[in-house]
């Protein structure tokens, strides 16, 4: 049984958490971060919703079933390496593609690696979740 103050301060935490979750993730090309970093620290606003409400609240709270995300984090994280063979590049070359590029300014740029970082984001947001849900369940 965890106290009304843990209870009230994780909902709290865990929205921040995975508000630094997300800035990791979009940091982690240029600096250090990305998507390994990113899902440890999701997975830990999680896994403290899990400590506090119970693992049941945590997956509801989750929405998806952190295996399923696992598994489309790894398609995500495939695909974006397959995309470098449109153009004829070799596989997992970083494509980019410059929306609202003008002669004068390049645009915003997006590129394939971020779309993979998003993958591994997932991947280990999902595998780390899963892992620790099932510990706690087995409990």
């Amino acid at each position: 049984m965890t106290s009304l103050i843990v209870r009230a301060a994780t909902r709290l935490l865990v929205g921040l958490l995975l508000m630094f979750s997300i800035w990791m993730l979009l940091r982690g090309h240029n600096d250090p971060g990305g998507g390994f970093i990113g899902g440890l620290i999701g997975a830990t606003g999680f896994i403290l919703y899990a400590i506090a409400h119970g693992s049941k609240a945590a997956r509801e709270a989750l929405r998806l079933d952190p295996q399923t995300i696992a598994v489309s984090g790894l398609a995500v994280a495939f695909l974006s390496g397959l995309a470098g063979l449109i153009p004829g590049d070799a596989i997992f070359t970083g494509q980019w593609l410059f929306l609202g590029a003008t002669e004068g300014d390049k645009g915003l740029p997006l590129s394939t690696i971020l779309v993979f970082d998003l993958g591994v984001y997932l991947v280990v947001l999902g595998a780390v979740l899963t892992l620790v849900f099932a510990l706690e369940e087995e409990v």
